[in-house]
């Protein structure tokens, strides 16, 4: 009885050292093991690249001629891709109401004229007839009633003529109006140019407002585009870039820069630049042209 209870204690301390012993490796394995350990990062350098941007040949003198009054449009002197120059008649709408207009508008400046004419020259008797009052009533013939009268005459000549004035300066605009109103039945050409585009044709009837030329510069060509934050600190007034066609034949041409902006767009992070391209160019106002900047180290 004895040698049995002793057995199973002994087996109970047998299994409890071989659970409790392999634990002390582990822990020491895992401590002593060594971490292999990712190899140092080299520093980044970076180094910018020529780049390129996209951008439209633009000129700063292009617009949509337009009819400043209503009319018909009664003669058409001038046609797509035709050379115009500053103050050049394009178009011309009907105006024989308005000349009619503008003759009777002389015809009264005229009369009115003649009226004012009139008036001095009464003024001018009156004064006399004052005078003469005045000796007389110093010579005791004429009485002082009579000179009062004479002075309350001229002084209302005087007003007469004053209104005449007025009349005539009143007729004078009315006149200027109407020539006004006459200049506007000519289109012309805002400056030199070519016409691009024609909106109207003869005897069709237009509303102010309507579009009747679009009439565009062919000289001093620019080109706008956007370039990165750090392209634009290395450009400034005065560089070169050179352009090239969008469509990737033809020549290069160099351009120079004329504009540079102060501010970074915040939604995209570029910054707008213009640059003039040279009287050889064989771009054309629309185009989009390949921007080739500078190596920027």
């Amino acid at each position: 009885m004895k040698v049995l209870v002793w057995v199973p204690i002994a087996g109970f301390a047998l299994m409890s050292l071989g659970c409790s012993s392999p634990q002390t490796p582990v822990v020491s394995a895992a401590a002593s093991a060594p971490v292999d350990q990712p190899p140092a990062a080299k520093p980044a350098t970076s180094t910018l690249r020529e780049f390129v941007a996209m951008g439209p040949i633009v000129v700063e003198q292009e617009l949509d001629v337009t009819s400043l009054r209503d009319g018909v449009v009664s003669e058409l002197l001038a046609d797509v891709d035709s050379p115009v120059r500053k103050g050049q008649l394009l178009a011309r709408l009907d105006d024989r109401q308005l000349v009619a207009e503008r003759e009777a508008a002389e015809h009264k400046v005229r009369s009115i004229q003649a009226d004012v004419k009139n008036w001095e020259s009464e003024v001018k008797v009156r004064e006399v007839d004052l005078q003469r009052s005045e000796q007389m009533l110093k010579d005791g013939i004429e009485t002082q009633q009579q000179v009062d009268h004479d002075r309350y005459h001229l002084t209302a000549t005087r007003y007469e003529l004053e209104r005449e004035g007025e009349n005539l300066m009143n007729a004078r605009s009315s006149l200027q109006a109407i020539e006004l109103e006459l200049e506007k039945t000519r289109i012309s050409a805002p400056f030199n140019g070519v016409v691009a585009r024609r909106y109207v044709r003869q005897g069709q009837r237009v509303a102010a407002g309507d579009k009747l030329f679009w009439v565009t510069a062919v000289e001093h060509l620019q080109v706008r585009f956007t370039v990165p934050e750090q392209y634009s600190r290395s450009l400034k007034v005065g560089d070169q870039v050179w352009l090239t066609p969008s469509t990737g034949q033809g020549e290069s041409t160099s351009a120079k820069v004329i504009h540079v902006s102060p501010v970074v767009d915040p939604a995209s992070g570029t910054v707008e630049v213009i640059a003039l391209l040279g009287k050889q160019s064989l771009f054309r106002p629309g185009m989009t042209a390949s921007i080739h900047l500078p190596k920027t180290p």
